[in-house]
């Protein structure tokens, strides 16, 4: 009896082809689902795997070369994760669609990929062999680290990015649209506003610079000339958006009349700045946001924004991650971008 306790403890696939009464290759067909392995013999090793709960050792399985069924999220965030709600859903959104293919998801949270602590961090995962690929979320365009994994031979998925002749394919990329900005001042203009501020996401990251030139290439067809006090430079962070507000609702007491912001969360920061000064929305500024967050329509007033299938856009990085590990994939470069579609509502009038 004691016997038996220590072999289920502590199994191993020598015990099992013992206890089976077949050879420990025989044991590894089996567990690989070989097709040369007769029904009865699998049987039988199948009943003693199922007896003694035995699950292959994960590093015999690295060593052998076989795939872990485990990505990597690499979440980059300078913030709290669990106040923002659209990260949260990102996460989970990776999960989810990884578990439909019976893949694990090693998530990692950074502050940055700057860091020398970071950077070992990542290297260690992968190195290790601890996963089949990557998906990085958050990180600027360019990151030395990634660029090192992809020219590796690593499967590597990117949100937000772009590497201009760049095309291997074991670098994965999911796009926003980048024409959405420069359709957030055509919005504004076609209702008279002429005096526009702008508050832009992060310029290090593709879809900050991309959001910032739609921006400027907007208000350059419409003949509008931007005023420096009514620019602001954040993160994509709420705070960030309030303290833009802040400035520059405190430049002059010449305000503007609709404000176009990088990102809703952007926008709702400056929504608590524009109430905290006394003004009203949509009556003394319109504002308009970018991706349609989960609080857009809940928020009084209800935010006018362009919305972003954030849930087709982690599906479709996510599978093809999955596919590339899986030898599924063409083998070519894979670029998916997607468009937007303006939701509007409560905080945008004509004047």
């Amino acid at each position: 009896f004691i016997e038996l306790i220590n072999i289920k403890k502590e199994i191993n696939s020598w015990q099992i082809a013992k206890l089976a009464g077949v050879s420990r290759s025989t044991v590894s067909r089996v567990i690989n689902n070989y097709p040369n392995v007769p029904e009865e013999t699998r049987k039988k090793v199948m009943d003693v795997i199922k007896k003694y709960n035995y699950y292959p050792n994960i590093s015999a399985q690295i060593l052998a070369g076989k795939n872990t069924n485990t990505i990597g999220l690499f979440w980059v965030s300078n913030g709290k994760i669990t106040e923002d709600y659209l990260s949260n859903f990102f996460i989970v959104s990776v999960i989810e669609n990884a578990a439909r293919y019976g893949f694990l998801v090693l998530t990692v949270v950074l502050s940055n990929l700057s860091d020398e602590k970071n950077i070992n961090l990542v290297k260690e995962v992968f190195y290790q062999g601890r996963i089949d690929g990557g998906i990085f979320i958050g990180c600027k365009n360019y990151e030395p680290i990634i660029e090192d994994l992809i020219s590796e031979g690593y499967k590597i998925g990117l949100l937000d990015h772009y590497a201009e002749g760049h095309n291997e394919p074991n670098r994965i990329i999911v796009n926003f649209d980048d024409e959405t900005a420069e359709k957030a001042i055509d919005y504004i203009v076609r209702l008279n506003h002429r005096k526009i501020a702008l508050i832009h996401g992060d310029l290090n990251r593709y879809n900050g610079k991309q959001k910032y030139e739609g921006f400027l290439r907007g208000l350059k067809k419409h003949n509008i000339m931007i005023r420096d006090e009514w620019q602001g430079f954040t993160d994509f962070s709420t705070n960030a958006g309030y303290n833009e507000m802040k400035k520059i609702l405190e430049s002059s007491s010449d305000f503007p009349t609709a404000v176009c912001c990088a990102n809703d969360n952007i926008a709702f920061g400056a929504m608590k700045a524009i109430f905290e000064k006394g003004l009203k929305i949509p009556y003394d500024i319109s504002i308009i946001g970018i991706d349609d967050h989960m609080l857009s329509s809940l928020v009084k007033p209800s935010l006018t924004t362009f919305r972003v299938d954030f849930s087709l856009m982690i599906k479709t990085l996510t599978e093809n991650v999955i596919k590339v590990i899986n030898n599924e994939s063409n083998g070519q470069f894979l670029y998916v971008q997607y468009g937007s579609k303006l939701i509007e509502r409560e905080s945008c009038r004509k004047i």
